[in-house]
Order: C-alpha cells, then sequence, then structure tokens
C-alpha cells in the first residue's frame, strides 16, 4: 500500500516478509500455553482475556509513527489472537451434541472467511485516502470486532464439560438449561469425566505440567501428533501465502496496477466466503476422512499446475492465455481449500482429542499452526523475488504428503460423540485405516512370549483365561 510505504519506506522481500510475520510467533508462543489458561479460567474467560489483548495490539498498530512501535503492537495482537482462536474451537465443541457439532463448529471458519473480502474491500477503498489513514483505518476497524468479543463473553453459558471437570456439577446443569441440551446430549462425556474431575487422590492432574505431560502419554499422543500435523499442514497447502501476498501474485499474473491487485484479492476472500457456505452446512453430511483426501488431490493437483506453467516459461504479464489460467487456478485453489481442508482440519484436530487434554492439545495444534503460518509468510516474498515456480512446486509435494498421511492415519469422527472418538481411535489408527490384523501385545506380556496363542496361557504358578487376557488392553485403550 503506498500510503503504508510513505510512512515507513520501502522494505526488501526478507524485511517485507518479517513484517508481515511477526503476529505469528507471538500467536505460536502463547497459543502453547492457551489449553492451560483455559483449563485454569475457564473456556469464556480466556476468549475474553485473549480479544482484549489482540484490541489493545490492533490499536498499537493504528496509532503506529515507527516500524518499532508497529511491529510490537502487531506482536501484541499476536499474543491475544494465539489466546483466544483455538480455545473458541474447544468451547463449542464441549457446548454441542454430536449431531450438530460439525455445522455449528465450522460457523468459525465462515466467520473468519466473511472478514477476508471485508479486509480486502477495506484496503481497496482506503488506498485512495491521501493520508496515513489509508492504512490506519483497517487496523481501527481490526479491533472493533474483537472488542464486542470481548465485551459479549460474560453474557455466554460456559462450557458444561469444564464445569464438570472443576467439580461444579449444578452449575453444569444450569449451563446445559441455558444451552437447551439434555444430560443425554453429553451423557458418555460426562461419564468419562465425573471420575477425572472427582478423583482427589491425584490433583496433580490440575496442574499444568501434569496437563502437558498427558498430552503426550501412550494412550493421547496419536491424537495429539495427528491434530499438530494437520494444523501445520494447513499452512504448508500455501492458503495464506496466497492470503497474505495476493496482490503480489497478481500482479506477477498480470494484474499490474495497486487497485486492480486488491480487487482481485478481495474477490478471492468473496470466492473463499461462498465456498465455506456450503461446507458448513454439510460438513456432516461426508465425512472428515473423505473431505481431506479429495482436498488433498484437487489442492496438489492446482500448486502443481500453477508450478509447471511459471516453470515452462509461459505465463507473461502482458499477453498470452496462461496468466490468465494462473488466476482462474488461484481461484479453483480457494475454493478448494475452502470446502475442504478450511472447515475439516480445525474441527478435527479439537475433536479427536480426549476429553482431559482436548484443550491442552488442541492449544498445541494451534501453535503448530502458527508455526508454519510464520515460515510460510517469511519465506513466501523471498521465494517469489527469486523463482516464480519454485514456492508452488513446494506447496504442491508439501499437500501430496499430507493427502498420504490423511490416508494412512486419519480414521473418521463424523456424528461420533468425543468420548466415543477416544474409545474408538486406538482401534481405527491400528486396524480400519492400516488394515492390521495382529493385536498390540499387551502391556502384561513378556518378552518372547506368544500372545496369539490360544484360548489359555501357561504363567507357571495359574492360567489366565482369554477373556482375562484382554482386560488390561481394554483398560489402556479406553
Amino acid at each position: 500500500m503506498p500510503g503504508f510505504a510513505d510512512s515507513f519506506g520501502t522494505f526488501s522481500p526478507t524485511v517485507h516478509g518479517l513484517i508481515v510475520s511477526s503476529i505469528l510467533l507471538p500467536a505460536a508462543f502463547t497459543s502453547f500455553f492457551a489449553g492451560h489458561l483455559a483449563d485454569k479460567v475457564g473456556r469464556l474467560r480466556a476468549i475474553m482475556i485473549g480479544a482484549s489483548i489482540f484490541a489493545v495490539g490492533a490499536g498499537l498498530e493504528a496509532g503506529a509513527v515507527s516500524l518499532g512501535m508497529f511491529i510490537p503492537g502487531r506482536a501484541l495482537a499476536g499474543v491475544g489472537e494465539g489466546l483466544f482462536l483455538s480455545t473458541v474451537i474447544v468451547y463449542i465443541c464441549e457446548i454441542c451434541p454430536p449431531e450438530r457439532r460439525g455445522p455449528v463448529a465450522s460457523l468459525v471458519q465462515l466467520l473468519t472467511t466473511i472478514g477476508i473480502p471485508i479486509g480486502y474491500f477495506t484496503c481497496y477503498g482506503s488506498v485512495k485516502i491521501r493520508s496515513s489513514y489509508s492504512w490506519r483505518l483497517p487496523f481501527i476497524l481490526q479491533a472493533t470486532p474483537a472488542i464486542a468479543l470481548a465485551c459479549f463473553c460474560p453474557f455466554l453459558p460456559p462450557s458444561p464439560r469444564w464445569l464438570i471437570d472443576h467439580g461444579h456439577p449444578s452449575q453444569a446443569k444450569l449451563a446445559m438449561d441455558r444451552l437447551q441440551l439434555s444430560v443425554q446430549d453429553f451423557q458418555a462425556e460426562l461419564e468419562s469425566a465425573g471420575p477425572v474431575a472427582g478423583n482427589r487422590d491425584v490433583p496433580e492432574m490440575q496442574q499444568s505440567n501434569q496437563r502437558l505431560l498427558w498430552v503426550f502419554n501412550e494412550c493421547n499422543r496419536k491424537q495429539a501428533f495427528l491434530g499438530m500435523f494437520l494444523m501445520g499442514a494447513m499452512q504448508f497447502s500455501g492458503i495464506d501465502a496466497v492470503l497474505y501476498y495476493a496482490p503480489t501474485v497478481f500482479q506477477e499474473a498480470g494484474l499490474s496496477s495497486t487497485e486492480s491487485s486488491f480487487l482481485a484479492s478481495g474477490v478471492t476472500g468473496l470466492v473463499i466466503f461462498v465456498s465455506t457456505i456450503p461446507a458448513s452446512f454439510l460438513s456432516d453430511k461426508w465425512g472428515r476422512r473423505t473431505s481431506s483426501l479429495c482436498g488433498a488431490a484437487s489442492l496438489a493437483f492446482c500448486m502443481l499446475l500453477i508450478g509447471s506453467l511459471y516453470a515452462s516459461g509461459t505465463v507473461h504479464s502482458d499477453h498470452g492465455a496462461a496468466r490468465w489460467v494462473v488466476i482462474v487456478t488461484i481461484y479453483l485453489f480457494t475454493i478448494s481449500y475452502s470446502v475442504t481442508w478450511s472447515v475439516g482440519f480445525k474441527l478435527y484436530a479439537s475433536e479427536i482429542q480426549p476429553p482431559q487434554t482436548r484443550a491442552a492439545a488442541s492449544s498445541l495444534a494451534q501453535s503448530a499452526n502458527w508455526v508454519c503460518n510464520f515460515v510460510v509468510a517469511l519465506i513466501t516474498p523471498i521465494f517469489l523475488a527469486h523463482s516464480s515456480f519454485g514456492v508452488y512446486y513446494l506447496f504442491g509435494f508439501c499437500i501430496v504428503f499430507t493427502g498420504l498421511v490423511c490416508l494412512v492415519y486419519m480414521p473418521e469422527s463424523r456424528g461420533k460423540s468425543l468420548q466415543t472418538i477416544h474409545r474408538e481411535f486406538d482401534e481405527s489408527m491400528h486396524t480400519k485405516i492400516i488394515g492390521a490384523t495382529r493385536r498390540r501385545r499387551p502391556t502384561w506380556a513378556k518378552k518372547g512370549e506368544d500372545v496369539e496363542s490360544p484360548k489359555r496361557l501357561d504363567t507357571g504358578d495359574s492360567e489366565i483365561s482369554e477373556s482375562s487376557r484382554k482386560q488390561p488392553q481394554t483398560e489402556t485403550s479406553s
């Protein structure tokens, strides 16, 4: 934006990437601890704190008179965003019954996509202002919804699960009444949470370090690592490279003026918003796994096609059909991402986590998303400055790898209660997806012992029946 360049000067691609990504590392760092904050003070209070900090950061950006003020304001906004973003998804997952969890949780992504075209068209209009308000106005408007979110949080019902886990069953019942939910909607989850919340012999489970360690124990770490991987893979699809640097991308494809590139970027935002509407309401009509695999195929095709066109030297900024193929393919890419990965991955990364570690694991997954987002925002302008096609090949092959991981390691979660997902996850990982026929060796089995043999095991002093032998395995998986 010319007004921003007039205030702070022009920057190299590396400095440009650092300024854009300065919001991301603080967000990644605070997101790492957001789960503990949400467990300690409650989901809504954590959201309120994060939104308030974000509003202050946006205000500093709007009032910045130097980069020394602008970058800290951007970093402070990242701190707030890291605190509330993952907690919002956790809160929604915990207040919704299984049959409505997908569409309701997807509304977060839908509302996010509304902000994208609003941001682009705001810049498209404000760029014509002949003063520093051309770039200050978007930040002022950015702080407004954050203030509204912080103000409305005290009036929302708290998470019934959080109340149960912290020993407030009567308040949880009141929250269910406000949400018009029956006890049966949460019966499986509440039965699971009850013993944990009521176990006063292990108070350390309520401590942050124990919660964090729980995320990586044998029963929970597969879900945690899968959630972190999927959230990171969202960024290495290249979607935020398209959104952050859309004006630059479109200028390289032939839209040379600032206004036309912002207009094309705004249209991209509208395409994302319109595409997310059916994806949000149909998120429980087709499975998370199906959506992920179809998304991987279409996204990889788009990125590799754009990279191949640039690598072949057929894209020219002033003539030829190839530049329009690039522009249309960018739109197809954003549509495919909005219909598949943008809705499915965020929901899936939260809903597969066990109840006691959902907030902590979801915050770790969001932290992985921010770290990868930072890397993408940093390297994209550098790649574009040195190679017209390299960054598209990078994103394309990352998408292919993500698709292979989803094919092998991603069990279905659509329409299942949160506790059912946790109970069946291990079974799905080992049998439904990989097709393994060999049971895991029980923890009580001795090295070299044949656990597949038959009906009874000779242990020397006694015999253990087949049904008795299976019991430890059942406890472990549950």
